[in-house]
């Protein structure tokens, strides 16, 4: 041991090997002193290009132009596609909702196309074997292709948006297409996120810091000037993380406080969309881990509703919860999803009548996204929220259409089923959505007898002759 201990020391003491020691830590600070530098370019011209602008709302042009290249790629590689295969496959432009033709009619009107072959007139009290027909007709339109289980799927595309590996029909097509699909997954995973994934981060702490710092401040209109000018920057530097491209249209029916906004559900990422237009009141359960910080940061310095596991159960704590906040017209609008989950971008699904028994006046809005660009739905059955993200933050980018429609009130003598039934036939017209009366948790849970009970009575009432 004192002698290896020696033969260091005496190596050590050599001035060629303290010069070489020398020289490597030189280059080591060299490098290091290069990386320092690259991080500081990213970060100073980040914040100066996307992070200032976007805390202002303005836009210096980049992510138009993005868009406008990325249009005219994916269009070049559709024609490219159609060049390349053998049999030109005619497209339509817009696919179907599904591989069926289905009737529009009602119950009444499809009985009686199928009693008109019948030999004998028949009276609306008559019996005959051929209605049979028509409820085995709809039966097996439900096992071939329900409503409800391709809701929740992803929305299938005219072309292919150079996402995937290859497009549907798995062919390869030419080696220049498969160089820009390559350079477009550097782009994507080398380039865009980690610049998405950096922004978010800084996004989400200013949400926290500042929301935390606001909270202490005393009640005042100072304070809720600072807390909404927050918020909305926060979120503006989000959808700048997503690459979002948002078109508003009719501003002057954005909601008001003291009142509610409902919307169709695509994806967490509406709140996002509709936040960097506007302020709102959150409404959801109260969460843990990370989610649950920005919860409590959030909640400080603005009154959003947080629930309880077990007050959401109770259903009217939480419908005197929200009354409480509407009726008081000096807080932000409450933002609900009444659709309770997210649908696939294609459908507007039932609205739960909770949030139009609460009173005050309903914001309608619809959102459309631009599947061309990514797909914005969260199919949570297949994808947790962090995959969900990679997804997102990987993709072209979010380009979507956000209409706001006229404010919508009770009328006398309506009820709340009606009044929800009637916004969403709003929503749906406007953002050209498929107009469903199915409730979107049927995903996870079995038709309700409710449902089968209901085409049993109308079906005895017209057999009966009573509306």
């Amino acid at each position: 041991m004192l002698i290896a201990s020696f033969r260091f020391e005496k190596r050590s003491a050599d001035p060629s090997v303290l010069h070489h020691w020398v020289e490597t830590n030189k280059m080591e600070a060299s490098c290091l002193d290069v990386m320092l530098r690259l991080f500081q370019v990213w970060i100073c011209t980040m914040m100066g290009l996307i992070v200032f602008p976007a805390m202002f709302g303005v836009s210096l042009g980049f992510t138009n132009v993005y868009i406008k290249v990325l249009v005219k790629t994916l269009e070049w590689a559709t024609r490219r596609i159609q060049r390349g295969q053998k049999k030109q496959l005619e497209l339509p432009e817009h696919l179907s909702n599904g591989i069926i033709q289905k009737n529009d009619g009602s119950m009444e009107e499809e009985i009686e196309d199928l009693r008109r072959s019948h030999p004998k007139p028949l009276t609306g009290r008559d019996f005959t074997l051929s209605d049979v027909f028509y409820f085995c007709n709809k039966g097996v339109e439900s096992i071939v292709q329900d409503e409800v289980t391709q809701r929740f799927t992803s929305e299938e595309l005219v072309s292919w948006n150079l996402l995937t590996r290859t497009n549907n029909n798995f062919h390869f097509i030419s080696v220049r297409l498969t160089i820009i699909w390559g350079l477009g997954v550097f782009i994507r995973y080398g380039v865009l996120l980690p610049l998405r994934v950096t922004l978010a981060f800084i996004g989400l702490s200013l949400l926290v810091i500042g929301t935390t710092l606001v909270g202490l401040l005393p009640s005042s209109s100072a304070k809720d000037w600072l807390s909404d000018l927050i918020h909305i920057t926060c979120y503006r530097i989000c959808a700048r993380a997503l690459s979002a491209t948002i078109h508003y249209h009719n501003k002057g029916n954005r909601p008001k406080k003291g009142g509610i906004c409902v919307a169709n559900h695509t994806s967490p990422i509406d709140v996002v969309i509709l936040a960097n237009d506007g302020c709102y009141a959150m409404v959801g359960q109260v969460h843990g881990g990370m989610m649950g910080v920005i919860q409590r940061a959030m909640a400080r310095s603005c009154p959003h509703v947080w629930f309880e596991r077990s007050e959401m159960k109770d259903r009217h704590a939480v419908t005197k919860r929200l009354r409480d906040h509407v009726s008081d017209k000096t807080k932000l609008p409450i933002l609900i999803f009444p659709e309770g989950t997210c649908i696939n971008n294609t459908s507007v699904m039932m609205f739960k009548k909770g949030s139009f028994e609460i009173g005050g006046m309903i914001y309608p809005v619809a959102i459309k996204y631009d599947p061309r660009f990514g797909d914005a739905f969260w199919n949570s059955a297949k994808y947790n929220m962090v995959s969900y993200l990679l997804r997102m933050m990987t993709s072209w980018a979010i380009v979507c259409n956000v209409w706001y429609l006229p404010p919508m009130y009770l009328k006398d003598g309506e009820d709340a089923v009606h009044f929800a039934n009637r916004v969403k036939s709003a929503i749906a017209l406007q953002g050209g959505l498929v107009d469903l009366f199915w409730d979107g948790g049927l995903k996870r849970e079995r038709v309700k007898q409710s449902f089968k009970e209901e085409q049993q009575k109308m079906y005895s009432s017209m057999i009966l002759g009573q509306d």
